[in-house]
């Protein structure tokens, strides 16, 4: 039923595929630790975070040329988030709706664009439903998570088919050449949220040639009514519990210094009871969840020039639901993925990038039919810099054997002024495929529907240092074409899907990730005008502005921390949604160089506010953690 519900709801709202595979280089592998010593190291040095997602290759953060966003495991530790969706508000141009608390449906919107033209990928492996076109996001668990990329704007040139408004990079833990390190946690909270977590990563070898990381983790949570009765009276006045348990792991072995090959693993089972507002105030209902990615992969170096990438790869998301324990309806999901990448060195300055991704999809549900979806893209990269000028410039080919083909290209230029200032510029193109819903959803899906379409402009300046960090202004704007929106027919009794929507997003957005002193600093603003151009309102659920501001700092053994978070009025469907901000704060005891005690205090003034229409949000709550990480 809610499956169902959900599908519908997204229909009239408004509404992927090719991936990246190559997800992490062998020289970019973060500390997996809770609270490691090295993660300290990183903060020290603002400008030396690699990250690989902008360009499809590592580069130094401050070199991007499309705004991007690294949150290390060390600022996950510091965050005061219980899921992905909660640290995805930080970022900037973010922008999280989600039905309730922890393991509720969630959708994520960069730059205004929708759930479903965000990309998310994990490991560089599309984990998607290809019936919705978007992740299960809150089916992540922060505790399989190594660290996590931001990029904002259109790159369907790197990625294909729903890179409109960006992409999301999480990459699992990975080891490290040391003997192994184990470490578990324990934490309980408010809503009786209990939290188990326990891993080890390391080489078997001394040498270091053969590392691995295995995590498991597991977060119940008793919850709180997700829809307020006075709103839905047919909803369940029932506190809306989750529960989920994951696994996570990673064998790398380094044949030599020119080559290497591994296989990697993630699973996250979720049951999350939830509200119907359409149902009965005695219902019980329960979906539960799988979000699953398995890959092999091989880097290695043909020449002192030419280095390639291959990976081989299953991304799957499954949910099933059932109503007063009785099975209700089913979606499962298959993503299987080949890429081939090459990377060339031309020279120091220059590089080229050539590639190949095969895509197969398919849909094993009880209320939508749909045939295999295959996908056939090749892709060119070039990143160059002469001089004060830095050049990137990709463009892909999509092939699709159930509507045809979409070309996509990305331009962007970068000038340094000095050794801290720089100016940057970009002009691009990105596309959503229909997903299966828009295409063969009985009684709404139309095969004749085209992808979306979206052209993206953007200016920015950026001032980068060691002792400041990393800070940037952003002007952009998006235009969107071919929408697929639900139009009613035969007098409303049916929606179907056709390429009818027009939209734009104009801002500007500002980012700092850096230092004063000792205490380090996050913060994002935004101030947007997000306009349905059909009929001159503003699209669902963006905000005209919000911001975050982040600030952790260590005094001796303790490190204390503090988040603001703030949103503009949101229309929801006619439905208008308050402004709010909301204060959390943090506080790590080192008891030992082993031991800690973490502990968090969210919406610490116990606000009231909302993300999604008739949704209720968590008042003040806290939780405790009790740590172990082996030296």
């Amino acid at each position: 039923m809610f499956s169902t519900l959900l599908h519908k709801a997204l229909f009239v709202a408004f509404a992927g595929l090719p991936l990246a595979a190559f997800a992490q280089a062998s020289n970019d592998v973060s500390s997996p630790s809770a609270a490691s010593a090295a993660s300290a190291e990183e903060s020290e040095q603002t400008l030396a975070p690699v990250v690989v997602t902008a360009q499809r290759a590592p580069q130094p953060i401050a070199d991007a040329i499309a705004q991007t966003t690294r949150f290390t495991r060390r600022d996950i530790d510091d965050a005061t988030a219980t899921d992905l969706p909660e640290l995805l508000a930080l970022a900037p141009g973010a922008q999280i709706a989600r039905s309730g608390g922890p393991g509720a449906n969630s959708t994520l919107m960069l730059r205004g664009g929708s759930a479903t033209q965000s990309l998310v990928l994990i490991d560089g492996v599309r984990v998607d439903s290809v019936s919705l076109g978007q992740a299960q996001i809150a089916q992540i668990p922060l505790a399989q998570i190594d660290h996590v990329e931001v990029v904002n704007g259109d790159v369907s040139a790197l990625y294909g088919s729903g890179a409109m408004g960006g992409v999301v990079q999480v990459f699992t833990k990975d080891g490290g050449a040391h003997p192994p390190r184990f470490h578990f946690s324990l934490g309980y909270g408010s809503y009786h949220t209990q939290k188990q977590e326990a891993g080890v990563e390391g080489a078997f070898d001394k040498e270091g040639k053969t590392t691995f990381s295995f995590n498991v983790a597991r977060f119940k949570n008793d919850g709180f009514s997700s829809i307020d009765p006075a709103l839905a009276p047919n909803a369940n006045p029932n506190a809306n519990g989750y529960l989920n348990e994951s696994v996570s792991a990673m064998v790398r072995h380094k044949f030599s210094d020119k080559w290497d090959a591994g296989v990697r693993a993630f699973q996250s089972n979720g049951n999350a009871s939830f509200d119907n507002a359409y149902g009965s105030p005695t219902d019980i209902n329960n979906l539960y969840s799988k979000v699953r990615q398995a890959s092999v992969f091989a880097n290695g170096k043909l020449t002192d020039w030419w280095t390639a990438h291959f990976t081989a790869a299953e991304g799957d998301d499954r949910s099933v639901e059932k109503v007063n324990g009785v099975y209700d309806n089913r979606f499962d999901t298959e993503n299987r993925q080949y890429t081939w990448q090459n990377d060339f060195k031309l020279t120091p300055e220059h590089k080229l990038q050539l590639g190949y991704e095969h895509l197969d999809q398919q849909l094993d549900s009880d209320t939508v039919s749909a045939p295999q979806r295959h996908v056939d893209s090749v892709f060119v990269g070039y990143a160059g810099r002469f001089g004060a000028n830095r050049i990137q410039a990709n463009v892909r080919r999509d092939q699709y054997s159930d509507f045809g083909g979409a070309n996509t290209y990305y331009l962007g230029y970068g000038y340094d002024f000095t050794e801290h200032w720089s100016a940057t510029g970009s002009y691009s193109s990105a596309f959503r495929a229909p997903s299966f819903d828009d295409l063969y959803y009985p009684g709404s899906g139309n095969r004749s529907i085209r992808p979306e379409r979206s052209h993206s402009i953007e200016a920015a300046l950026q001032y980068a240092s060691d002792s400041l960090g990393v800070m940037r202004l952003t002007a952009f704007q998006t235009t969107y074409t071919d929408l697929i929106n639900y139009v009613a027919t035969q007098g409303g009794l049916y929606y179907l899907a056709e390429n009818v929507g027009r939209a734009k997003v104009q801002g500007i957005e500002g980012s700092w990730r850096g230092r004063i002193g000792k205490t380090d600093v996050r913060a994002a603003l935004t101030v947007q005008n997000p306009v349905d151009e059909d009929n001159r309102t503003d699209l669902n659920r963006r905000a005209r502005h919000f911001a975050s501001f982040s600030a952790n700092r260590g005094v001796g053994p303790w490190r204390f921390g503090g988040e603001w978070i703030v949103s503009g009025a949101r229309n929801d469907s006619g439905n208008t949604l308050g402004g709010y901000g909301i204060v959390n704060l943090s506080a790590r005891y080192h008891v030992t160089k082993a031991w800690y005690v973490a502990a968090q205090i969210q919406n610490l003034f116990d606000k009231h506010y909302e993300l999604a229409y008739p949704y209720n949000t968590p008042r003040r709550s806290a939780f405790i953690t009790l740590g172990w990480q082996q030296q």
